[in-house]
């Protein structure tokens, strides 16, 4: 039986996504920190296999490919420039082969750096190297398109562009940086209207910014259009005066103390889809573990239900000897 596209899915209710891959790769030392290029692909494919299965059996319904600063300007940056289609190729074909039929893929495009207002060699350089990503994702068998990560709505309409030209759903995402707005001033409303009249099928913000920060910029997105709406915010906590994670100096190693619990973004999904999101997932600094409590508070992963007899005639852990047990039990009741 063929799966079910991401508009089909869409209809049905929310979708859940997966988590971060740069930073949680970097973390577990596969992924240098600074160019945070996604070369794990080609060098230690086995660490990205692992971290799309920790995802899928955490409950994520999309798999991304880590295809995230795979164009080949950005490859360059490391001397990859060579290497673009094979590690497109093989980033594909890897979050295909752990999705099987469970999961859809979805092909990545990200903000280039080569995006200038008002410069046409510059939007045609964009161009350019969406295609040439695009040319082998689609190649792969990708489901859909993510254009992610945008400052400027500008560069943001170009994914749009180019995504359509594959025949494919596209989801178009943009960040705001330390103002709610876009690099050209442009608002959430103005934001998601230019979107979904430009033809992304999903709209919506991802990155930078912690729920807490993103979400007010959603609900103005809900009220502005009625389509789909994406959220996928990074799970560490920022201050109101600079929410944009990487403004931050504990950026990029030192953002351990400021992560977000398991809970923190179990309530995350539960509030973005009271607003009315539709495709709910998360960026930086989201393992599987997070994910997993998200699905557990949308309701698509059951509680554990393997086997733990309790109730001898002294505790057995700490778990049952502080009564953790009896507050779960007072929570569920």
């Amino acid at each position: 039986m063929k799966k079910k596209g991401i508009l089909e899915r869409l209809k049905e209710g929310p979708v859940l996504g997966d988590g971060g891959y740069l930073l949680e790769l970097e973390k577990r030392g596969w992924v240098r920190a600074g160019p945070f290029t996604p070369e794990v692909a080609l060098m230690y494919p086995e660490a990205l296999r692992e971290l799309h299965v920790e995802f899928r059996e955490a409950g994520s319904e999309v798999l991304q490919a880590l295809t995230f600063y795979a164009s080949r300007d950005k490859l360059a940056t490391v001397g990859l420039e060579n290497r673009l289609e094979e590690l497109n190729r093989a980033a594909v074909r890897i979050a295909r082969e752990v999705a099987g039929d469970r999961c859809l893929v979805a092909g990545n495009l990200s903000l280039t750096w080569m995006y200038e207002p008002g410069s046409q060699s510059a939007a045609d350089r964009v161009r350019k190297t969406f295609d040439e990503q695009l040319a082998v994702q689609v190649d792969e068998g990708i489901d859909f398109v993510i254009g992610e990560t945008f400052s400027w709505l500008g560069e943001a309409l170009i994914a749009v562009e180019r995504g359509k030209k594959t025949g494919l759903p596209v989801m178009v995402t943009v960040c705001f940086e330390n103002k709610d707005e876009t690099a050209e001033g442009k608002s959430a409303e103005e934001t998601a209207k230019a979107l979904i009249d430009a033809g992304a099928d999903i709209v919506g913000m991802n990155c930078l910014r912690p729920p807490q920060h993103m979400l007010p910029s959603m609900e103005k997105m809900r009220k502005a259009v009625s389509g789909f709406l994406a959220c996928q915010p990074v799970a560490f906590r920022t201050p109101k005066e600079k929410p944009d994670f990487t403004s931050l100096p504990e950026f990029p190693v030192a953002l351990d103390p400021l992560q977000l619990t398991r809970k923190e973004m179990g309530d995350y999904a539960t509030q973005a889809q009271q607003i009315g999101i539709n495709y709910i997932g998360a960026c930086c600094g989201t393992a599987a573990a997070h994910i997993r409590e998200m699905a557990r508070a949308l309701g698509k992963l059951p509680e554990d239900s393997r086997i733990w007899n309790r109730g001898g005639e002294k505790p057995m852990s700490a778990y049952e000897y502080y009564g953790h047990d009896q507050f779960e039990t007072a929570k569920k009741g």
